[in-house]
């Protein structure tokens, strides 16, 4: 059963827009020069197709917004909607959606991502990264930057969604103009109505997790050439690069050196320019605010961020089990069983999709045969490890060696160890990624097993 709320009509978006303007009906037809009998017959739904100048004089004495105006006229024709867009159409009517905490960190990744938007050069952008880094929130940051400094308009379409009802989208400007770029990436259609809407005029669509394949299509590409001020960011897990465009992989957060002894450092020193610790900090405040930020506690949970590999959306959902556990367990349970922590204690929306340690398992499953061998063994060498390393114990040629581990950097499997001023770049395998690796062998094993006990179940029965 569809228990969507209706649409407002013409009667209840013009009344509504009055109240909130603080004009009573003489009031608004004194300003409009709109009569009070035809504001009256509008409100009450008597009269649903007034003439377009009607509207905007009384738009303009409301003093409503773009937005809030074409609402009015598509509540009277939903189908001019193209040509609505096209009058108007500008930063006011598409904005990305406003994040609901700060972003800690990332100042490197957020300069560099709104440096390459804020370009001439680059207009198909990817950003790639493991499930849970904080793809999506990055480009929000970037995009509202932009969309603020430059008054761009900003299309944001969650791609891992369902689309919005055509009911709804009829009568929402951004959502409308989303549905269509949605339409476009799917099925190749809509291509006229936004071609037609946004023109020379610059445009930012943000294409958010969007693992489909192929990335980009020729309808998308066309739309980019005929369009030639128009920018597309790709939130993706997958590290393929669309033609003419560029990738930027985004690691989790740095993590610090465990096992630091409590105490040697003043307190301060020990979040500073540790962005993983400070996430951690906030996350354990909002569950435990009992918990005093101790130096003791601080160190505790930068080891429990090298645990999680400092991947955000791990680290908050370790915090929650906080609830059960002291800080203390809970860092013998991260390194322990750190797949046991990544999906939170708190019961996962089933609207949500599928949780951080599915994600998370799915990516590694995909591998191909090739790259999960050579995962295998790169968990197994001492760290960090180079790509010397690698090819020595690979057994494959050097060139070849690095070519596989860049791809595995790219997917965030593994990322870069410090390393020091001018020696050599080592390299680690995340703690899940292990994890999960082993707990792929065992299943491995399990069924083999499996099929051992049959074979022999069927050759005694013969």
């Amino acid at each position: 059963m569809n228990s969507q709320a209706p649409t407002p009509g013409l009667d209840a978006l013009l009344q509504n827009a009055r109240r909130r303007s603080g004009l009573t009906q003489e009031q608004l037809a004194g300003l409009s020069t709109v009569s009070v009998r035809a504001i009256r017959d509008l409100e009450q739904g008597r009269v649903q197709h007034p003439r377009k100048e009607t509207l905007r004089l009384l738009a303009g004495a409301m003093r409503l917004s773009d937005a809030r105006r074409i609402e009015l006229e598509l509540a009277v024709d939903a189908h001019s909607v193209g040509r609505v867009f096209q009058d108007s159409y500008g930063a006011e009517l598409a904005a990305p959606p406003t994040p609901l905490r700060p972003l800690v960190g990332r100042v490197p990744e957020l300069e560099a991502l709104t440096f390459r938007l804020s370009t001439e050069h680059e207009r198909l952008l990817t950003l790639v990264g493991l499930p849970g880094v904080g793809k999506s929130r990055l480009a929000q940051e970037a995009t509202l930057r932009i969309h603020a400094r430059d008054q761009v308009p900003v299309l944001w379409v969650p791609m891992d969604r369902p689309a919005e009802s055509a009911d709804t989208a009829a009568r929402s400007p951004q959502s409308t103009m989303v549905g269509w770029v949605r339409s476009l990436v799917r099925d190749g259609e809509k291509y006229d109505e936004l071609a037609a809407v946004i023109g020379s005029k610059p445009t930012l669509i943000v294409l958010d997790g969007h693992d489909a394949s192929p990335v980009v299509g020729p309808p998308v590409l066309n739309l980019l050439r005929s369009c030639e001020r128009l920018k597309i960011l790709i939130t993706s897990r997958r590290p393929v690069q669309p033609p003419g465009g560029r990738l930027l992989p985004l690691a989790p957060l740095p993590v610090p050196v465990p096992a630091v002894p409590a105490g040697t450092l003043p307190g301060d020193s020990l979040v500073t320019d540790r962005p993983a610790v400070e996430l951690m900090l906030s996350y354990v405040s909002h569950m435990r605010p009992d918990v005093l930020p101790t130096d003791a506690l601080t160190t505790t949970m930068a080891d429990i961020c090298h645990a999680l590999d400092g991947i955000p959306q791990a680290l908050e959902a370790a915090a929650s089990w906080l609830l059960l556990y002291s800080p203390e367990q809970l860092l013998d349970v991260a390194r322990t069983t750190p797949l046991v922590l990544v999906d939170g204690v708190t019961p996962a929306d089933p609207a949500s999709g599928a949780t951080l340690g599915d994600q998370l398992s799915a990516v590694v499953t995909g591998l191909n045969p090739h790259a999960t061998a050579l995962l295998d063994t790169l968990a197994a060498l001492p760290e960090p490890w180079t790509v010397d390393d690698a090819a020595r114990a690979a057994g494959t040629a050097l060139a070849e060696t690095a070519r596989d581990v860049h791809a595995l950097l790219l997917r965030g499997l593994i990322r870069q160890h410090p390393s020091e001023p001018g020696g050599p770049v080592g390299f680690t395998v995340l703690n899940l990624v292990r994890e999960l690796l082993g707990a792929r062998r065992v299943g491995a094993d399990e069924i083999n097993e499996g099929n051992d006990i049959n074979e022999a179940v069927e050759a005694l029965a013969f």
